[in-house]
């Protein structure tokens, strides 16, 4: 039996959660199985604790990014949303991705800070219309609909990391 890491958060197994609830009872769970507790106990024990801290902090990291909260959740019914079979954008989506990255290419051999700024911030509306999308998938329960909006999520993401890099 695989461990659900909603359950083991104590979470609703939803594509939207509470952010805060996720924090609270992330650092509870961290501290409850805090390797350091079982320094004195047998090594078996000392081994449980480092594993289950090492699940509680990959839970968490799954569950605190939407992307990767989606990829999880598609991957729970049976869907493996990164397999190399998915490949197929439409051509708007490609792009408006090439237009990104000229821009970032240009911004950051310009050094320009106002424009790495303004694609930013267009990236993150982006990201925020795709999470309000997959919201709503989910609720539909649209799974197919939903791998796709996370493969594009999983590009927004690469370049939205690269432009704060530039930063």
């Amino acid at each position: 039996m695989t461990l659900n890491y909603f359950s083991l958060l104590g979470l609703p197994e939803n594509f939207f959660i509470d952010s805060e609830m996720l924090e609270k009872k992330y650092h509870a769970l961290a501290m409850r199985f805090h390797p350091d507790k079982t320094a004195m106990q047998s090594a078996f024990e000392q081994k449980q604790s480092v594993m289950m801290a090492a699940t509680i902090n990959q839970a968490y990291q799954i569950l605190k990014n939407p992307i990767d909260r989606a990829a999880y959740l598609l991957t729970q019914r049976g869907l493996d949303v990164d397999a190399p079979e998915h490949t197929q954008f439409a051509p708007e989506f490609l792009m408006q991705q090439m237009s990104w990255r000229e821009r970032l290419l240009d911004a950051k051999s310009t050094q320009n800070q106002v424009e790495l700024n303004a694609l930013k911030d267009e990236i993150e509306h982006e990201q925020n219309q795709l999470n309000q999308t997959l919201n709503q998938l989910f609720i539909q329960e649209d799974w197919q609909n939903a791998a796709q909006m996370v493969r594009q999520g999983r590009f927004f993401n690469k370049i939205h990391q690269e432009v704060l890099m530039a930063l």
